[in-house]
């Protein structure tokens, strides 16, 4: 009866929970599975806890493909059972689209690329505004797309660079040929500021990182910045087309309409570090989470600046219903602590819950739970600073699970519904490791709400090695114990954040990493050898006379910084021109920074720009 009410409470975007069939093959066609963001695939009959660890029938779970790619992987791969691919019959198939704006149909079982299109040149690191390298060394499919398995299309935006102008373009491709069944459309909008003028959409400082959502017959997709550069001019959007037609819908959401703020500093970002924007089944409403914007903290406002909020808007766009703004959003503007930096997962429907809830954290850690119609906050839990996404599934007693991955390890919380509702930690894992930004990723398989057969998976940020490798790790539900982990790839453009999330389907699990899909799954055979892929650092060349350098901020006194180099010794920085031509992100004591300038003679070092680095000197390349 557990499984009944879950399945009436929700229609999901995801096969996985279509049926309680034991023999349903399982497509995903949408980050995390589903438009609420679960990361659930409720009917994985295979890949039990016993199974993952100890394997089955004189097979091992083990790494069966790996696939190489032209680039960088930035989106989740997608799966589609029982697909024709034209001249090639039916296969299952994987779905990967790389950076270089390349997509590819790839066989799901034994990793043979099947088709491959380019959609147009990538946009390169060195047209970025300040040659922000949060990125890798080409920007060009890097949000998740999403698939109409009813009209075999599946939709994506792609950044492309032509004669030196950046654009992004809306595509929407046959499932079996690759080929555009729609003219694609170019991403344009406009929006009024509070004087009145009008903010015309500019590609060349827009970051589409979120992953796409379909719901209400459109697609939709938010918008963020680049390093936080060309502050002055880039904000956040939410854009939508029909997709049908990909004609604009009437109405979109521009996130800052301040005409002024007392640095010349909008954003408030759509980003989540990839996380999808969510829709509620029923309504067709959206939500999402937005960034930081002025630095000085006193440009938040409810209805012209929805910066560090929690947001509930119309399907159509055109209103914003609620949002949430955490108490402490002030300090998180001045301490770039932004709220954003984390998804929006809505959960399903549960026993005695008469209101719906969702849940939302960031990068101080604090996960807050909300009626997800009035966007109360009903809950505060400490989960660990939060670059990531939260999971669900459901138990055998009826109740969701919500799975958290902030920090280094991921946590199971038992959904206590009612009038106050509360979550309460039940499991633990052990740490997966890495050296970037706290927090990771994870996808849950189970069969149904049978618990014991429930699995977490989650892939681990670049280790810190000259390698920069990552792993794949499987950890039991129920208690938190490890039940593998294995090489999954590398990440060599370590300032840009590995938001990798592993796809379970039918028996597998894929993660797409630099150049490279890796397939594990049962075999008896001996494990596929990782795929070797080359790697030269992209790097923007300098002026002449222009030195990069990076450190760890010691000291701050307006646009005077005092920075401790990787090697101990300490300089002084003039940040004044970088201040005056947009080329800095505001400094924190203690963070990384990303300095490029020159020493005076009197030995200060005047830096043209300035950036954030990672904290860890591991991720940091050499300076020159």
């Amino acid at each position: 009866m557990a499984r009944i009410r879950l399945l009436n409470a929700v229609a999901f975007a995801s096969a996985a929970l279509l049926s309680a069939s034991a023999a349903l093959a399982v497509n995903v066609t949408t980050y995390h599975n589903d438009t609420l963001r679960t990361g659930w695939n409720g009917n994985e009959t295979v890949l039990t806890p016993r199974v993952v660890k100890n394997g089955s029938g004189g097979q091992t779970f083990q790494m069966t493909a790996s696939v190489a790619l032209d680039d960088q992987v930035d989106a989740q791969p997608l799966v589609v059972q029982g697909q024709a691919i034209q001249g090639q019959g039916t296969h299952d198939v994987v779905y990967v689209a790389t950076e270089n704006n390349t997509l590819y149909a790839i066989d799901a079982n034994d990793g043979t690329i099947l088709l491959s299109k380019n959609f147009g040149p990538p946009v390169p690191e060195s047209a970025l505004p300040g040659g922000c390298s949060n990125n890798a060394a080409n920007i060009g499919i890097g949000s998740t797309p999403v698939i109409d398995t009813s009209t075999g299309t599946l939709y994506l935006i792609a950044y492309t660079y032509k004669n030196q102008v950046q654009q992004y373009m809306v595509h929407a491709v046959d499932l079996s040929t690759l080929q555009d069944v729609v003219t694609p459309v170019k991403v344009s909008a406009s929006s009024r500021l509070d004087n009145n003028s009008k903010y015309r959409f500019n590609a060349a400082v827009s970051r589409q990182r979120a992953a796409l959502l379909m719901a209400n017959n459109n697609i939709y997709a938010g918008f963020a910045s680049f390093c936080d550069i060309a502050a002055d001019q880039s904000r956040g959007w939410v854009l939508g087309w029909d997709k049908s037609s990909l004609a604009p819908l009437a109405h979109n959401e521009m996130t800052n309409t301040l005409s002024s703020s007392p640095d010349d500093f909008f954003l408030t970002s759509v980003w989540m570090s990839g996380y999808g924007l969510a829709a509620d089944p029923s309504t067709g409403d959206i939500y999402f989470v937005t960034g930081n914007s002025d630095y000085s903290g006193t440009t938040l406002d409810p209805v012209k600046n929805i910066a560090e909020s929690a947001v509930h808007m119309s399907g159509d766009l055109s209103t914003v219903d609620n949002i949430f703004t955490p108490s402490n959003a002030v300090s998180l503007e001045q301490g770039d602590v932004d709220y954003g930096s984390g998804g929006y997962m809505l959960l399903p429907g549960q026993p005695n819950q008469t209101f719906g809830l969702g849940v939302a954290a960031g990068k101080d850690g604090n996960m807050y739970m909300f009626n997800t119609t009035t966007m109360a906050n009903v809950g505060t839990f400490g989960i660990g600073s939060c670059w990531c996404g939260q999971s669900y599934y459901q138990a055998a007693d009826g109740t969701g699970r919500v799975v958290t991955s902030g920090g280094d390890n991921a946590q199971v919380w038992k959904v206590k519904a009612g009038a106050h509702p509360k979550l309460t930690q039940v499991a633990s894992t052990g740490g997966v490791g890495g050296a970037q930004d706290p927090g990771f990723f994870t996808s849950i398989s189970s069969n149904g709400d049978d618990d014991m057969s429930a699995v977490i998976w989650a892939v681990s940020r670049p280790d810190g090695t000259g390698q920069h490798n990552i792993s794949l790790f499987g950890f039991d539900a129920r208690h938190g114990a490890t039940l593998m982990s294995s090489h999954a790839g590398k990440w060599p453009n370590t300032g840009g954040n590995s938001n990798i999330v592993p796809t379970v389907a039918n028996g597998k699990v894929y993660v797409a990493a630099f150049k490279t899909l890796d397939i594990f799954g049962l075999s008896s055979g001996t494990p596929a050898v990782q795929k070797e892929v080359s790697f030269t650092r992209s790097e923007v060349a300098l002026p002449a006379g222009t030195h990069e350098i990076y450190g760890i901020i010691r000291a701050i006194d307006g646009t005077k910084l005092t920075v401790a180099r990787r090697d101990g010794s300490i300089i002084v920085v003039d940040a004044s021109g970088a201040d005056k031509t947009q080329r800095y992100a505001e400094p924190y004591l203690g963070n990384g920074v990303i300095l490029q300038g020159r020493f005076a003679q009197n030995g200060v070092f005047e830096a043209d720009m300035v950036l954030h680095a990672k904290k860890d000197a591991a991720m940091w390349p050499a300076d020159r």
